[in-house]
């Protein structure tokens, strides 16, 4: 089997099997077709034929490549990718060893999540404030953005039966999988005054869609709609540079941890399917503790 067609059936299985979402099969195909294309360039059209020493010099055909530069994190996600597909080929024994199982990525540093404080989040709220549909729209889509900890693709994602009667939210994560997460009231006031002064306007702009979030057209808000959202409220509050599209997740995950919350609930919350993802948050509230301490402290400098 050559390379490409066996990247289609990967992707097929990745897609169909494990029910990745389409965000992640999309990513696994360019890493893949990065993979193929180098392979192709040095003429490995059997797959039988690529060794451990063509994985590593692969990655640092990566890590040299003047063209396009790849970050370490970049780099090691590329690697994973190429690691599932060479062992989806040992289990459909298409080949006879695992060339990838050995692979070692670039060491990473550590990278702290962005977030910003309690003072910023409320000034880019507010900054949603207004009576018009395109404003409540936003003040709710932001609201519920910083109360659930939500990726934004999982907030635009979400239908109106999704938003529960006893102030909670079915969201729905990575893999599909479901988790229950608290409305605060703030967030719960915004949603509904977008439900019933709002939401209708919008949906009779387009085709009926239990989408929760519209657009203008009365179409679902996609996932650049809503990065051009907080980009535009970010401005208005004098936060241009500081805000990504997960920076309110961030700061949720952070925000709790520094009031109190268990690593393991925020876990839950934020859809982690391992606790050391979760844990990572626990270093800037470290950070912070450092920086007040040495602020304050007498003894401390």
């Amino acid at each position: 089997m050559i390379a490409r067609a066996a990247v289609d059936s990967y992707l097929r299985h990745v897609a169909i099997e494990r029910g990745l979402s389409a965000n992640t099969v999309a990513a696994y195909r360019r890493d893949l077709v990065i993979y193929a294309g180098w392979l192709a360039g040095h003429e490995l059209t059997d797959l039988r034929a690529i060794t451990s020493l063509h994985v590593s010099e692969f990655v640092r055909f990566l890590s040299l490549r003047e063209e396009s530069p790849l970050t370490a994190a970049s780099i090691a996600r590329i690697l994973s990718t190429v690691r599932g597909f060479h062992r989806f080929l040992l289990e459909e024994g298409t080949v006879e060893t695992d060339v990838a199982h050995e692979s070692k990525p670039p060491r990473l540093g550590t990278r702290l999540p962005k977030a910003i404080s309690i003072e910023q989040v409320t000034a880019l709220l507010d900054a949603t404030d207004g009576d018009d549909v395109q404003a409540l729209r936003d003040k709710a889509l932001l609201e519920l953005l910083y109360a659930t900890g939500a990726r934004v693709s999982e907030a635009v994602n979400l239908n109106v039966d999704d938003v529960l009667e006893t102030d909670v939210v079915r969201l729905t994560g990575k893999g599909d999988k479901q988790r229950i997460v608290p409305v605060g009231s703030f967030a719960r006031k915004a949603i509904d005054a977008y439900l019933v002064r709002a939401r209708p306007m919008l949906s009779g702009r387009g085709k009926a869609t239990p989408a929760l979030f519209l657009g203008l057209r009365g179409q679902r808000v996609s996932r650049q709609n809503a990065w051009l959202i907080i980009r535009a409220a970010a401005e208005r509050a004098g936060l241009d540079g500081h805000v990504s599209p997960h920076t309110l997740r961030h700061s949720f995950a952070t925000h709790l941890l520094a009031g109190g919350a268990d690593v393991r609930v925020v876990q839950e919350l934020l859809g982690h399917s391992s606790v050391a993802t979760t844990q990572i948050y626990t270093l800037v509230t470290v950070d912070t503790l450092r920086d007040m301490y040495t602020t304050a402290h007498p003894r401390a400098r």
